[in-house]
């Protein structure tokens, strides 16, 4: 499993529908809209780099007020819940 954190701009008067817009796409578990540098918070769980892939060059670039985007590849996690336990299902 691939894990991705992608830190999300978008136009001000957007950023509740992008964020809606975002919880709609199947491979994103979580939005956050968010405090500080970014807006939103997307979390990302997919089974490839090449779904990652088309995630962030296809599928984002259809979400109405996005301007700028930030992808952070997880490498490790350090958690006291079962992820992939929690996601097979």
């Amino acid at each position: 499993m691939v894990t991705a954190i992608i830190l999300i701009n978008a136009e001000r008067t957007k950023i509740n529908d992008a964020a809606e817009q975002l919880a709609e796409i199947d491979s994103i578990s979580e939005v956050y809209s968010v405090s500080g540098k970014y807006d939103l918070v997307a979390m990302v769980r997919v089974k490839s780099n090449e779904e990652l892939s088309d995630l962030v060059t296809n599928q984002l670039k259809t979400v109405v007020g996005i301007t700028h985007t930030e992808t952070m590849l997880a490498f490790r996690a350090y958690s006291r819940h079962d992820l992939d336990a929690m996601f097979s299902i």
